[in-house]
Order: C-alpha cells, then sequence, then structure tokens
C-alpha cells in the first residue's frame, strides 16, 4: 500500500507562494532526489496548470533543473479539475470522484504518492486520506497568499524535523 503525502515550500506565516520565495540549491536536489522515487503525484488543477513549466525544456536551465524535469516527466500523475478537458504528457484526468480514486491508487501502489494543492488537500483530510504532511518552513513572512492548510485543519503529531539546506526547516507530521 502506498503513503498519500502533501508536502510544500511554507513562508512562516503559513502560506504557500511559488512566486514569493524558492528553494535554494540544497533543497531542490532534495526535490529532484524525492520526485525520481515517486510512485505517483496527484494534483488539483492551478498547482498542475504551474508544474506544465516542467513538461517543456526551457532555454538557461541548469543541471540540477533539467534534472528535475526529467525527474517530474517520468513520473505518473492524476489531476483533479472539474474543468479542464485534457492534460499533458504522463497525466490522467480525474473529474470524477477523486477520494475513490486515491483510495484505489493507495491500494494498487507502492511507495510514495505526492498529492500537491492546499484546496484539493483540504477536501481530503476529514476522510483521513493524507498520510503525512511535509511542511518545508522558509524564514519568509508574506502576511497573504494562499495557506498551507486551506481547509479543516487536522489534529497532527510531530513524526521528524530536519535542517534542509540553508535556513529551511522540514516538518514531517502525521494526523494524530
Amino acid at each position: 500500500m502506498a503513503k498519500l503525502f502533501f508536502g510544500m515550500n511554507q513562508s512562516l506565516d503559513g502560506y504557500v507562494d511559488h512566486d514569493a520565495f524558492a528553494p535554494d540549491p540544497t533543497l531542490f536536489l532534495h526535490f529532484v532526489e524525492q520526485t525520481r522515487n515517486l510512485s505517483g503525484s496527484i494534483y488539483g488543477r492551478r498547482l498542475y496548470e504551474i508544474m506544465r513549466y516542467w513538461d517543456d525544456d526551457q532555454p538557461g536551465w541548469n543541471a540540477a533543473e533539467q534534472e528535475f524535469a526529467m525527474a517530474w516527466r517520468g513520473v505518473p500523475k492524476w489531476v483533479a479539475s472539474r474543468t479542464l478537458t485534457s492534460v499533458g504528457p504522463n497525466a490522467t484526468l480525474v473529474t470524477g470522484d477523486i477520494e475513490a480514486t486515491i483510495r484505489n491508487l493507495k491500494a494498487d501502489l507502492a511507495g510514495e504518492i505526492e498529492i500537491g494543492g492546499p484546496v484539493l488537500v483540504g477536501s481530503l483530510t476529514d476522510p483521513g486520506l493524507i498520510d503525512e504532511y511535509r511542511i518545508y518552513l522558509h524564514p519568509v513572512v508574506l502576511g497573504r497568499g494562499n495557506p498551507f492548510f486551506a481547509g479543516p485543519r487536522p489534529r497532527l503529531r510531530l513524526v521528524a524535523s530536519d535542517a534542509m539546506g540553508g535556513d529551511v526547516v522540514r516538518l514531517r507530521y502525521a494526523p494524530a
């Protein structure tokens, strides 16, 4: 059975915003390796559209960015959306019961499945489908944006914490 985790970069005041701050080179390499080892990724529409950036080679990419793109392209993806009519390579559009889809994926796959998108994750907290929350805490205060926890606030217990690169701390929580 696969483990489903939600992990994102987060500001000190609880927001996620890919334009406001980025991982340093050490943390980025962590994400490359993590992505290489995924059994799959599940995205909400908005985050999937942001991540589609990695589908096409961009001029000026460094070696780590090229590695991440190759890893990301190789991971099977499921995209939950009521508005999209198609998705890109190695992706499956999920327009129906996302809970059932995730339950089936967890039962059918081994390893880790990443889920992305605070709104999507918020809808899956109460059914207990998220096995772990990974917060990559950056020393940045945004004062606005999309919160990491966009839906129900689950009771959590800390399972691990470690420094990741320069100033980032990874906090790993499981449902209590």
